[in-house]
């Protein structure tokens, strides 16, 4: 049974709303377990026991939320070298722009040598139907990966 995790740190909600569409993404496909954390309550077991991973952040000063660099500091010592090639997603919310986050978490998993599946997945304001749909394809894509 593959096994998805979706680690995520929210400020107004959006976030939130998204990890949730990526884990029901994830549910839709038979067979898979999920499991949905706040960064601050993650641990590298967490990491460590998933078969691929989805990460999500508001932008914050343009960058990831601290809660979520916390996780990524938090962990490092115990997963680094252990987690290569497995797969991961990041979607993030913002004001405005977005891809800043993105693109932390994506240089954060290049560090821990994570394997990118898919282009992350942004959302200004309150998610609309159309990236929360997007963001349920991100959780299938998790769901069907391999590592390697």
């Amino acid at each position: 049974m593959a096994k998805v995790l979706v680690v995520y740190h929210s400020h107004t909600g959006n976030t939130e709303e998204m990890a949730k569409a990526v884990r029901q993404g994830a549910k839709s496909v038979a067979g898979v377990e999920t499991s949905l954390k706040k960064a601050t309550e993650a641990n590298a077991d967490d990491l460590l026991g998933c078969d691929a991973v989805g990460f999500g952040s508001p932008t914050c000063f343009g960058y990831m939320a601290g809660g979520l660099k916390d996780f990524f500091d938090r962990i490092y010592g115990n997963a680094r070298g252990k987690v290569n090639e497995k797969p991961y997603t990041a979607f993030s919310s913002a004001g405005r722009g977005g891809k800043e986050a993105i693109e932390s978490i994506d240089k954060i998993c290049a560090t821990f040598k994570l394997k990118q599946l898919a282009e992350g997945v942004v959302a200004t304001g309150k998610p609309t139907p159309e990236v929360l749909a997007q963001c349920q394809e991100l959780g299938k894509k998790l769901a069907t990966a391999e590592s390697s």
